[in-house]
């Protein structure tokens, strides 16, 4: 089974008025996003499960992404995506993953990059280190396991298989 790991884009902080979970994405946001996208189509890394947090950056992070979805995939948005952002989110990959094959989350940081840390045993060498470093916005974790069910979710048994920033594009 495989996690795709994808962290919101860019988003705008030029209205101080707004709450956080409202905030949308800017302009080099919505590039990203669809770079990333276009990027996981001509790679064929699409899920066929989403669990979406409901914060406005994470839905139009989405939402730049269905375009280039080309079969069915079930979107589940889960303001616990939000709610626990200070936490990894592995209970919830076990408790809403079900069985799909390609599982993705857009969330947000630190759990983004906690979840990917606390999940990848192993991995490509270059990613692991480059994980290290920094996980920006719209970037995008790729680890492979070997279960049959989210429910079986254990730590540090997957394999980074790539992690991919919008810059590398």
């Amino acid at each position: 089974m495989r996690l795709l790991l994808l962290r919101h884009a860019k988003s705008d902080w030029g209205d101080p008025s707004l709450a956080d979970i409202d905030r949308p994405l800017n302009r080099r946001g919505k590039s990203a996003a669809v770079e990333m996208s276009r990027y996981m189509k001509t790679e064929r890394l699409l899920p066929n499960r989403i669990l979406c947090s409901t914060s406005q950056r994470t839905r139009e992070t989405l939402a730049k992404l269905l375009p280039y979805l080309q079969q069915e995939t079930q979107i589940l948005l889960l303001s616990d995506l939000y709610r626990q952002s200070e936490d990894d989110y592995t209970d919830l990959i076990r408790k809403h993953g079900s069985r799909a094959q390609n599982l993705m989350i857009i969330g947000h940081n630190p759990a983004t990059e906690e979840t990917a840390f606390a999940l990848a045993g192993t991995g490509n060498a270059d990613a692991m280190n480059d994980l290290q470093v920094k996980y920006p916005t719209a970037a995008l974790s790729v680890i492979d396991f070997d279960i049959s069910d989210w429910s079986d979710l254990k730590p540090k048994t997957g394999h980074l298989e790539r992690f991919v920033k919008p810059r590398d594009l």
